[in-house]
Parts: C-alpha cells; sequence; structure tokens
C-alpha cells in the first residue's frame, strides 16, 4: 500500500490513546478504533507509521500489529486465545530433556532449566513432571489449572504479546517469567533456544538456523516491547 498521509501523531482521548494520520484516526483491520493503553505504547506506534517510505510496509510495524491483534481477536476471543496459550502449561519445552543416549545433553538442560522451572515452583506453587525423550508427559491438574489462571489473570494486551511470545519460546514458563520480571529477554532467549544452540556447538553452525533465530528474536523483542509499552 502507499503511503498515504504525511504526519502520524499520538493523541489523548476519553478512553486512552489513540493514533491519528493527517488528523484522522487510526482504524484496525476489522474497523475498531486503535485505542492503547498507555501514551509511551501509542507514542511508539505513530513512529511506526512515520518512519514508513513511500510504501507502507507490515514487516517493519510489529508494535502496531500486536495492538491491532489485541483489539480484534483477543478482547472478541478472549477466551479461545487464553485456552491457545495455556495449553503450554501441559507441554512445555523445559520438561522434556535428553534421553539416555543424550547424558551431556540432559545435565546441560537440567544446570540451565532447573532455576526456571525452580521459579515457577516457588511463584505459583506447583510441581512438574520431567521426561527423558519427546513422549509426552502429561501434567497434574493443579499444576495445568494454577498456571492457566496466571494467563486468565492478564489484562487484554498482556494476553496478545504472550500469544506471540508462546509461539517463539514454546515455553509458558519462560514467558511467565517475562511478565513477571523475574527473568529478562537475553536471559530467556538462550534457555528457549538451548537445544539449538548445543547442536550447534556439536556439530558446527547452520547458517539457516541462526539466520531463522535471528528473525525470531526480533519479533521475541517486539513482544516483549508491547509488553513493556502496554504496563508503562
Amino acid at each position: 500500500m502507499k503511503r498515504f498521509y504525511k504526519d502520524a501523531a499520538c493523541i489523548t482521548v476519553d478512553a486512552g490513546f489513540a493514533i491519528q494520520l493527517d488528523g484522522r484516526p487510526v482504524k484496525t483491520p476489522a474497523r475498531n478504533a486503535l485505542l492503547l493503553p498507555t501514551e509511551q505504547l501509542a507514542e511508539a506506534i505513530a513512529a511506526e507509521w512515520a518512519a514508513q517510505g513511500g510504501d507502507i510496509d507490515p514487516a517493519t510495524m510489529p508494535l502496531t500489529a500486536l495492538a491491532q491483534g489485541t483489539l480484534d481477536q483477543v478482547i472478541h476471543e478472549r477466551d479461545r486465545i487464553v485456552s491457545r496459550i495455556a495449553a503450554f502449561s501441559n507441554s512445555d519445552m523445559l520438561y522434556y530433556r535428553g534421553d539416555e543416549n543424550q547424558q551431556a545433553l540432559a545435565d546441560h538442560q537440567a544446570e540451565k532449566w532447573d532455576p526456571l522451572l525452580d521459579w515457577a515452583r516457588q511463584r505459583y506453587d506447583v510441581s512438574f513432571t520431567l521426561t527423558r525423550g519427546i513422549i509426552h508427559q502429561e501434567q497434574s491438574k493443579e499444576t495445568i489449572s494454577r498456571l492457566s489462571e496466571a494467563v486468565e489473570g492478564q489484562d487484554d494486551f498482556t494476553v496478545a504479546a504472550m500469544l506471540s511470545l508462546v509461539g517463539l519460546a514454546g515455553s509458558l514458563v519462560a514467558v511467565l517469567a517475562l511478565v513477571e520480571g523475574a527473568f529478562d529477554a537475553d536471559s530467556l532467549w538462550p534457555l528457549v533456544n538451548l537445544e539449538e544452540l548445543w547442536q550447534e556447538q556439536q556439530w558446527g553452525r547452520d547458517d539457516l538456523a541462526v539466520e531463522t533465530r535471528e528473525i525470531k528474536w526480533a519479533e521475541f523483542l517486539a513482544a516483549e516491547r508491547f509488553l513493556t509499552l502496554s504496563r508503562t
């Protein structure tokens, strides 16, 4: 789409903050008002619109996309989306360790992942059943319930960020630690990519895998920034 405006600005409205292009309010793809909870998030989204060149490139506007997803999907389909996120409580990547032929990997996973699980045990009063290999291991009903409640208790903008983050990380525990401020993005990213990084150490660098990981890292940082700005 060609750029059709000169100026992008953040304005204060009764319901929060909004974006205007040449004085006209921006709407979401579903024609909802693009209303934002904080001035900081609104300013950052206005900056994405202002930074566009002759053509509007949605790929360079991740905060806008996350805000649109909040207003068009999360608010109207909250139960379904919360359930998608909470499902990771029963399939978190941190539960699965190297099998009996991968003892060195299993030891490395225990060293790096166990502090994160220990945080969750204490924070949510849960227990985890760990397994060797990739065969699914059912978690207790109490653990699933308490981690699900932790997701349900978040506001809509946080839920939108969590949906993106959990898909990239494969770990609800890691995402909850980020949401709670117990771990930061720089600390968590190597943990959720531990097995891939381990394989690189053993067998050498795979340029395609590194490129893919860097793209996902940029998406992870964008979702983390959205999370932070929506709460400031």
